[in-house]
C-alpha cells in the first residue's frame, strides 16, 4: 500500500490501517482520544480504538466498503499524526 510511506508507524492490517500510539502518560493518551475524536467526527469517519494507560491503539478501515481500507481512512491516519504529533 503506497499510501504508508507517508504514514510513519502505520500498517496494513487484516484489511485495516493500524498504528499504537504511546504517549507519555494517561493524560496524553486521553487528550490525544479527544482531539482525534473531534478530527473523526468532523470526517464522520470513526476508528476502533482501545486505550491502556499511556499507549492508544487504532485500527481504521471503511464499513461502508466492506471494511476495506479507503481514501477516508488515509485522510484520518494523517490528522490522527498530526493530532499525536501536538
Amino acid at each position: 500500500m503506497a499510501e504508508l510511506a507517508w504514514l510513519p508507524g502505520w500498517a496494513s492490517e487484516h484489511d485495516g490501517l493500524a498504528k499504537t500510539f504511546e504517549f507519555a502518560d494517561f493524560r496524553a493518551a486521553l487528550a490525544f482520544m479527544v482531539r482525534a475524536g473531534f478530527e473523526a467526527e468532523e470526517l464522520n469517519h470513526h476508528p476502533e480504538w482501545m486505550n491502556v494507560y499511556k499507549t492508544v491503539a487504532v485500527r481504521l478501515s471503511t464499513h461502508d466498503a466492506g471494511g476495506k481500507v479507503t481514501a477516508l481512512d488515509v485522510e484520518l491516519a494523517r490528522r490522527l499524526e498530526k493530532v499525536a504529533g501536538l
